[in-house]
């Protein structure tokens, strides 16, 4: 795998961790207020727009490896949202999930050395 393939992949796990991230808060802020506040929601805002470039970011990574790859690299992102949901939103992780998160990112790492 090329160096500039890891860095795309990078920035997709990123913008994907990111943008739950920030969908979350918005949730959060808004409560059970409804889609229309859900939506107008500035950290909603901010998700969407942090998905908006990571679109982009996954058109490139398609151009330039195959589909077998790509996806199953991207579900990185179930480690990263685990972690970062702990972090910053401080939400409880169990054993369970930070292991079957783990379980993932192993079989991804597998996964991304046969290519």
């Amino acid at each position: 795998m090329s160096l500039e393939l890891v860095l795309w992949f990078a920035l997709s796990v990123l913008t994907d961790v990111s943008g739950q991230i920030c969908f979350k808060m918005g949730a959060n802020r808004t409560g059970d207020g409804g889609w229309k506040d859900v939506l107008s929601d500035q950290w909603t805002l901010i998700g969407v727009l942090i998905y908006a470039i990571e679109l982009v970011v996954w058109l490139r990574i398609l151009s330039i490896a195959p589909l077998s790859l790509a996806y199953p690299v991207a579900s990185l992102n179930f480690l990263g949202v685990v972690i970062a949901s702990r972090i910053f939103l401080k939400e409880p992780v169990g054993r369970r999930r930070l292991i079957g998160s783990s379980l993932i990112t192993l079989g991804v790492a597998l996964v991304a050395v046969t290519a």
